[in-house]
């Protein structure tokens, strides 16, 4: 027993060093954003096109913090810095109110072509996976299909972004346990009342009677993850189907979501406008020089 005691206290020594040496080793961005990346978020990141001039800013930073502390991996496919935006947008979406959040837990991000089974192959049967957060000797690593990343931002109307589904899930893991019950953003009074509304809902999803994803039916974690891909992909209806659960929502990740504007089609941009980079030029002579 006393050997046990040990080496339990050994393995929690490591982790807490290991936590405030990453910690120290988080990087700062120190250089300007590149007017290219700009160009991609507009086009591709409904959320960061809605956002004011100092918003985009702060998205901006976000992004470029994200990209120098986490790896991001091709395994069967490449990586341009398209699928690097979006993945970084897809952690910084969630967590976009709280400045000073990192993702301690996460190091490396692994993109895969398309979906996979639980033995991470590509081919064969069973491959219904399109993304995972690592445990065991995956812990710290996520995997992601990249088809299922692109389409969580083409398709706007679904409610459904695999990204942020396994982000959140990383932010209910920042407290030990995925559960469905993120203790960072859930103040304790509210944590039966958010555990009686999950069910509320999810019983909902067994009668066949909510139009909530019914993988969120699966589990609380889950109920969670998809839950909150809703509130950031279709806030406007969720608050108009279910007022309850957005108002929770609303609460933990601190945002108004139904009051953005997300849909990246209306933000149209004519030649003389200013450019929305904040720049000061003309639309026409800067982001747009290669439209124009």
């Amino acid at each position: 027993m006393g050997y046990l005691i040990l080496a339990v206290l050994t393995l929690v020594l490591i982790f807490v060093l290991y936590r405030l040496w990453f910690k120290q080793k988080w990087k700062t961005p120190s250089k300007p954003f590149p007017k290219a990346w700009q160009k991609i978020l507009l086009r591709e990141v409904g959320f960061y096109a809605g956002l004011s001039t100092e918003g985009k800013r702060h998205f901006e930073f976000k992004i470029q913090e994200f990209l120098l502390n986490i790896r991001i991996t091709g395994i069967d496919t490449a990586v341009d810095i398209d699928d690097e935006l979006l993945i970084a947008a897809s952690a910084v979406i969630p967590i976009f109110e709280f400045p000073k959040w990192k993702y301690t837990n996460l190091f490396e991000v692994l993109l895969y072509s398309s979906s996979f089974n639980e033995k991470f192959q590509t081919k064969g049967a069973e491959r219904n996976i399109l993304g995972m957060v690592g445990t065991g000797y995956m812990n710290g690593k996520m995997i992601l299909s990249k088809q299922a990343l692109h389409h969580g931002f083409q398709n706007e109307t679904d409610k459904k972004n695999t990204a942020i589904h396994e982000f959140v899930h990383l932010i209910d893991k920042s407290d030990g346990v995925i559960d469905g019950i993120p203790e960072s953003l859930l103040n304790k009074q509210y944590v039966i009342p958010w555990i009686d509304l999950m069910n509320q809902e999810m019983n909902a999803i067994y009668d066949k009677s909510s139009d909530i994803n019914p993988y969120g039916g699966t589990n609380k974690s889950e109920f969670f993850a998809v839950a909150s891909e809703y509130f950031f992909e279709r806030p406007k209806l969720m608050a108009q189907k279910h007022p309850e659960l957005y108002q929770v929502l609303e609460g933990m990740f601190n945002s108004n979501m139904d009051e953005r504007e997300l849909n990246r089609t209306q933000n149209s941009i004519r030649r003389n406008d200013p450019c929305p980079c904040g720049s000061g030029g003309k639309f026409k002579n800067c982001c747009g020089r290669f439209h124009y």
